[in-house]
């Protein structure tokens, strides 16, 4: 089995996964049953986004993202409050103010705004790399573990299904992957990418 493309494959898969986890399950509990045709020997497929999804440790990253984004959140409206509060307090002042005065503070005002706006930026980049770099290493512990389950289920092919409009449940082995990952790694520790500080400061997993 060659595992180079699925590895290079995981974050973008992962992502997928963990926004329509939830939904992805609802419209599988919803489906019409379907008759299958016989289990192919050899022929396995696997769900990688959803073993992910599903897994102790995917769901942990999902929750942990949503606290990075809610920290971000916070920052950036505390911030956008100020030079809110600032502008109109400003522009109530325009009358009283002299002209000279007023263009001064409003090109002040108007360096923050695009201050403000380069961080916005920022953070949202930083956030896009936290995921990725999360879900690479969800992915770099379940790349053996897929091996494993091919070997143990004696495949001669694993297909994705999420490719797939339908399959024999039999040749299914998303559940032992899931297992098996479970088993190994539960949650691990990252914090918010920060694009502002050196890479020799990264953090070290």
């Amino acid at each position: 089995m060659t595992t180079k493309p699925l590895a290079a494959g995981f974050a973008a898969a992962a992502a997928l996964a963990l926004t329509l986890s939830t939904g992805a399950h609802a419209q599988q509990a919803a489906a019409p049953q379907v008759t299958h045709g016989a289990a192919i020997t050899g022929v396995c497929v696997m769900s990688v986004d959803g073993a992910i999804g599903a897994s102790t440790v995917g769901q942990y990253v999902q929750t942990r993202l949503q606290q990075i984004a809610t920290q971000v959140e916070a920052e950036l409206k505390a911030e956008e409050t100020a030079i809110t509060t600032e502008a109109q307090t400003l522009e109530t002042q325009q009358a009283t103010l002299g002209q000279d005065a007023f263009e001064t503070r409003r090109a002040a005002l108007q360096v923050r705004v695009n201050a403000f706006q380069r961080k916005a930026a920022q953070r949202e980049r930083e956030l896009a790399m936290t995921q990725q770099k999360a879900l690479a290493r969800v992915g770099q512990e379940m790349e053996p573990l897929i091996r494993d389950v091919y070997q143990q289920r004696q495949c001669s092919m694993l297909v994705n299904r999420d490719a797939l409009l339908l399959a024999n449940p039999q040749m299914d082995v998303t559940q032992p992957l899931v297992t098996a990952l479970n088993a190994k790694i539960t949650q691990f520790a990252f914090d918010r990418e920060r694009l502002d500080q050196p890479a020799a400061g990264a953090q070290t997993r």
